[in-house]
């Protein structure tokens, strides 16, 4: 069977996946101006309200992994277009919703669309021209932090002139405007694997990975050294074991671990945690230094829409830098593009420390970080890329994703424990203090710095090599590109 012709509209591709990446990590953002409110508005106790942002990082964790394997089974567009119509649905539903039930579901339901952004890179690599997939998937890889960047300020704008409601329609209408262009303008992939999909393996995982994510978001509401928390924690360890042994022994498993054990992909993956936890730092960090009251003596007491402004540079710097991140990996190699962001992350939490007390320094420091976290950004998918064979690309991308997502969690809930011991008194009300700030933000610095020196485990290649310099499989080709090891 002769090879299809190129993508005619390559442009048109990458403009459309990366909106449908920059819309799912919107969603993940709309929620944080109504967190606060959530108990009142739901007229449910706060411990229960806060249900409505554990489920997505749940039902994204869950999802991921499983939706990228059967992205590379039964086709990626398929499998890209119904993790939309799950964001649109679970987007109704929160905005037909005034209970806490409902609301739950509904974000669960959006949470399940997390596999958008490793979905849409692996349909670069199968359909862009070799010239263009190197920037292309880096700008894809950003769109993550691009959409929850500028999703802050939309968000606050909205919560406070409509009803909240509107933040979940806003939601629901722009994944339809994705879902709509994605059926028009993106084709589907004949690069497939096939086979049956890991039931045992796909329960396992997300067993394993709800108890690991739960113990880590809720530990603190719980006590870390509760029965729940530790037996969470324990229950993971045991779960994820007895999965790694089925995962070894399957013959198609839900995870090829061998592939993952290759020395580029661990080490990419294990660097992504680091930088997942580093990008977070800063979102934790930021917003509430600008919003602490004047009278700290470090707060700059600006309102939420104002502190959303202050963030917004960072998603632009983001993409910004995705095109710099993708020629540098050209000429260099993405290990050194991967290396490079981290040590430019660990530089903007080491201005961050002794710049902290005009708006100004708080967007110079929060640029750079973000600059960096754009070089590394880009850099992770063309390393993940260039160590498996395209027919394993969303699977693996996937998984990366959710080693990014796993940073996050465990940023969350370290940067909340030292807020939260760390205080001073204010009118006698506790206050995280200025230190417990320099502390976050230097554990911050010490994830990127963390990050680099295990990226420099990993194996260096001539610049260019890899998938990203590789010819993209034709559609209808199905065939497979040769593993780098």
């Amino acid at each position: 069977m002769p090879a299809s012709p190129t993508v005619p509209r390559p442009n048109a591709v990458v403009a459309v996946l990366a909106l449908a990446g920059i819309v799912v990590s919107l969603m993940q953002t709309l929620v944080i101006p109504i967190v606060p409110e959530l108990p009142k508005l739901l007229d449910a106790p706060a411990s229960d309200a806060a249900w409505a942002v554990t489920a997505t990082l749940l039902a994204a964790a869950v999802a991921t992994p499983v939706v990228g394997r059967l992205g590379d089974m039964v086709g990626k567009r398929r499998m890209l277009l119904l993790s939309l119509v799950l964001l649109i649905a679970g987007s109704a539903v929160c905005g037909l919703s005034d209970t806490l039930v409902p609301m739950v579901a509904g974000r669960a339901l959006q949470g399940l669309s997390a596999a958008v952004i490793p979905l849409g890179i692996s349909i670069m690599r199968d359909e862009l021209p070799a010239e263009r997939l190197a920037g292309a998937t880096a700008l894809m890889s950003a769109s993550l932090g691009v959409g929850g960047a500028l999703g802050l300020p939309a968000a606050a704008l909205i919560a406070d002139n409509l009803d909240w409601h509107m933040l979940f329609w806003l939601s629901g209408a722009l994944g339809a405007v994705a879902l709509v262009l994605v059926l028009a303008l993106v084709p589907e992939s004949a690069v497939r694997t096939g086979g049956r999909f890991d039931v045992p393996g796909g329960i396992g995982m997300a067993a394993g990975l709800v108890c690991l994510l739960l113990a880590i978001s809720k530990g603190a509401d719980w006590g870390w050294t509760s029965g729940t928390t530790l037996g969470l924690f324990a229950a993971a360890v045991v779960i994820l074991l007895v999965w790694g042994r089925w995962e070894l022994r399957a013959t198609q498993p839900l995870v090829d671990l061998r592939t993952t054990a290759r020395r580029q992909v661990l080490f990419t993956n294990l660097a992504s945690i680091a930088i997942g936890f580093s990008m977070f730092a800063m979102s934790l960090v930021l917003p509430q230094l600008l919003q602490l009251p004047e009278a700290t003596g470090y707060g700059l007491g600006r309102s939420l829409l104002t502190a959303g402004l202050v963030m917004a540079p960072s998603g632009l710097v983001m993409m910004a830098f995705a095109p710099v991140s993708a020629k540098v990996s050209k000429a260099k190699g993405p290990k050194v593009t991967l290396m490079t962001g981290a040590l430019i992350v660990a530089a903007g939490y080491g201005l961050n420390i002794v710049l902290m007390a005009e708006v100004w320094q708080l967007v110079l420091a929060s640029c750079v970080i973000s600059a960096g976290i754009g070089f590394t950004y880009g850099a992770m998918p063309a390393l993940i890329m260039g160590a498996v064979p395209a027919s394993e690309t969303a699977a693996a991308n996937s998984l990366n994703t959710l080693m990014r997502s796993l940073g996050t969690s465990l940023a969350s809930a370290l940067a909340g424990v030292v807020l939260a011991e760390m205080t001073i008194s204010l009118g006698g009300f506790p206050l995280p203090s200025e230190n417990a700030f320099k502390v976050v933000m230097g554990i911050g610095a010490g994830a990127a710095l963390l990050a680099f020196l295990l990226a420099s485990f990993i194996p260096r290649h001539r610049p260019g090599a890899g998938s990203a310099a590789q010819p993209a499989p034709a559609a209808g080709t199905g065939a497979k590109a040769a593993s780098v090891h």
